[in-house]
């Protein structure tokens, strides 16, 4: 299958309130214009020099829109706020309030989604559950910062039934946060090519896929 007809595959399958973001890492800009051309416009990367080689290689096309996805070191945190367009991976308090004070010198108001664990995994970054509802104060004095949803990553081996369970408790914590505080949380980044059906069900309205447009990596 062409990038274009899986595109096309993809999205008879996605309702209107969900927006496919194609996950371009070690993907080349060839690739990337083939998917714009077939009608993408959001394009997520995780390594940020990776990133910015192929921003200034598409600069041509307009109204294409950058995701960061990838872990967020605190020493690049003023770059990426400059370069993407939305941060799907804030995973601490300690790194909210740093982007809350570059966001401010730099008089900015950056996108963001707060990447949350609803199920243990020592080898993912984010939140706990009951974590990040006891920073949710604190997040709220972030003023410059533009908190839109959450974002999670699922652990490898979990069933269907366990994933589907883990992409509604998400959706349930936004909801409880919404209830319990003055933000508005309209996005859940969740789902990828193996499960974003799942996702969907559970009410994901950013669905990453990667494979499932561009094919396996060559590494």
């Amino acid at each position: 299958m062409t990038i274009a007809s899986r595109i096309e595959s993809i999205r008879l399958t996605l309702p209107p309130s969900a927006r496919l973001i194609a996950v371009s890492k070690q993907v080349s800009s060839d690739y990337i214009r083939q998917a714009y051309r077939a009608g993408v416009r959001d394009f997520a990367e995780s390594k940020l020099q990776e990133a910015i080689s192929k921003q200034q290689e598409l600069k041509d096309l307009p109204d294409i829109s950058w995701h960061f996805i990838g872990h967020l070191q605190a020493n690049k945190a003023r770059k990426v706020l400059e370069s993407f367009d939305l941060i799907h991976s804030l995973d601490s308090l300690k790194l909210a309030q740093r982007l809350d004070r570059l966001a401010s010198e730099l008089e900015i108001n950056p996108q963001v989604l707060l990447q949350v664990k609803v199920v243990p995994d020592p080898d993912k970054f984010g939140w706990d559950t009951d974590e990040l509802i006891a920073d949710i104060p604190a997040l709220v004095n972030c003023k410059q910062l533009k908190i839109q949803g959450l974002m999670t990553i699922l652990p490898q081996g979990l069933s269907d039934g366990e994933k589907l369970a883990a992409f509604e408790k998400t959706g349930d914590l936004a909801q409880i946060i919404e209830n319990s505080s003055s933000l508005c949380l309209p996005h859940l980044s969740m789902g990828m090519s193996n499960d974003y059906p799942l996702a969907i069900k559970a009410g994901a309205t950013l669905i990453r896929v990667g494979t499932g447009i561009f094919g396996d990596r060559i590494y």
